[in-house]
């Protein structure tokens, strides 16, 4: 008989603590954090799962990249300790999948608004991670309101699948895998960034084991791109020239956060992001590849702190 991993998705925090020794920054960051998986029924009868980290009215929105899951911030959640919410993109996580497969930012930004307008509807700061981001800024057209700060994690509209060679590689490859230790060898191979534990953590939480022992990822393939050449854009060049549009428009504060070793954004990015909205800003964080959150969480918690002291009050 193929031997069963146990999995626990709110009993791994303790390895997140002492990887990133959270405790010296914070002593007051737990291991047994209040925080519980939410289920939210859209019209449509389709699920959105996310987590909800503290008590009281959450004062972020945390949004992951594409075949990622709301788990990839919990470094960054336990280490800021304040209340928030990390959402399960439409087919990723726990969420449902879409029949439609319309996985595009402005489609899942309708999912989104109301998730956000149920769930965190005073939140001050919107964070979005890759495809995340991008749909975090469509979620600036279909519904401003919602979004009163915006932190960009990597992305712009200006991405392509030549830049995003490297992460589409990755997702594009196998879906199913014999064993663990397979996905966890190309899971290693693919982020040369991350830690060893912080990946093993990260498939536990983004693959699940079915009966015969063998490891399936948990996100819908189809919401990426199929461009073995790499050459052609992960979304419609029409939308994203609906994002830059909106990066234009925007009035409350933008910040872009690039990964130092990443080549998901450029120069050329960089400087049409600052054409369209000359008051946003950007920040590079040293060594972090595309998956800042997961190569440096602590400081991208200082950064995102930094910028809520800066924010008004709920």
């Amino acid at each position: 008989m193929t031997e069963r991993v146990a999995y626990d998705e709110f009993g791994l925090f303790h390895e997140n603590i002492a990887e990133y020794e959270l405790n010296a920054h914070n002593p007051s960051v737990s291991a047994r954090p209040q925080v519980e998986r939410i289920s939210h029924t859209l019209g449509d009868g389709r699920v959105v799962s996310l987590l909800k980290w503290g008590s009281t009215a959450p004062e972020l929105v945390l949004v992951h990249g594409g075949s990622q899951n709301a788990h990839t911030w919990d470094t960054v959640a336990l280490a800021l300790g304040r209340s928030l919410i990390a959402i399960d993109l439409p087919g990723h996580g726990h969420s449902s999948w879409r029949n439609d497969a319309a996985y595009a930012p402005k489609s899942m930004a309708v999912d989104l608004a109301e998730v956000v307008a149920t769930h965190a509807a005073t939140a001050r700061l919107v964070v979005g991670m890759s495809l995340g981001g991008l749909t975090s800024l469509a979620l600036c057209g279909v519904a401003p309101h919602l979004v009163r700060a915006l932190a960009l994690i990597d992305i712009t509209p200006g991405v392509t699948g030549a830049k995003a060679k490297a992460v589409l590689d990755f997702v594009n490859g196998p879906q199913s895998f014999a064993s663990f230790d397979d996905l966890l060898a190309r899971t290693i191979e693919h982020n040369p960034t991350r830690t060893v534990s912080s990946l093993r953590r990260g498939i536990l939480h983004n693959a699940k084991q079915l009966e015969d022992g063998s490891w399936q990822w948990r996100y819908d393939r189809r919401s990426h791109v199929r461009d073995a050449a790499a050459t052609s854009e992960p979304v419609e060049s029409s939308a994203l020239s609906e994002l830059w549009d909106i990066v234009g428009g925007l009035s409350d504060p933008v910040t872009l956060v690039r990964g130092g070793v990443s080549p998901v954004v450029d120069d050329a990015d960089v400087a049409e992001l600052q054409r369209r909205n000359p008051g946003a800003n950007v920040v590079v964080i040293d060594g972090a590849g595309h998956s800042v959150q997961g190569d440096k969480p602590v400081e991208l918690t200082v950064l995102l702190a930094d910028m809520l002291a800066d924010l008004p009050a709920q």
